[in-house]
């Protein structure tokens, strides 16, 4: 829905709101974002206060231990290892953030276009092909 690369000195908590003003702005539907306990506290507050989003944390069951799967999260870390699959972005090469920012969009564009591409229906032969020998 939106991309927006940050220097690393950055903590991803403070640029959150950045990124849910671009999202309010360019989606004004949204009413609802998951993420991580890291994202927890003031901001929930502030987003629901000032844009009307409210910040669901996705949390760990209670008792577990070690590596669990949590759903809300696993979605985002499969997004990142599709984006990470474009080599280019295997490597911060990238001078500018918004060079970054248009490989990451190019990704998963790929992506959509390649989900789209196997979900249509395949034509029995396309171009017709012509019996010259009839």
């Amino acid at each position: 829905m939106t991309v927006m690369v940050t220097a690393a000195d950055l903590q991803d908590r403070d640029a959150a709101k950045e990124v849910l003003v671009r999202l309010k702005l360019t989606h004004p539907e949204l009413v609802q974002v998951w993420a991580d306990g890291g994202y927890a506290g003031e901001l929930v507050a502030w987003a629901e206060r000032t844009l009307g989003i409210a910040i669901r944390i996705s949390k760990r069951p209670p008792g577990t231990s070690g590596f669990v799967v949590l759903r809300k999260r696993w979605v985002v870390e499969r997004t990142l290892s599709w984006i990470m699959r474009a080599r280019r972005n295997a490597r911060d090469y990238e001078r500018l953030v918004q060079h970054s920012e248009a490989h990451i969009t190019w990704a998963l564009i790929r992506v959509m276009a390649k989900r789209l591409a196997e979900n249509r229906v395949q034509p029995e032969t396309y171009p017709p092909v012509l019996d010259l020998a009839a």
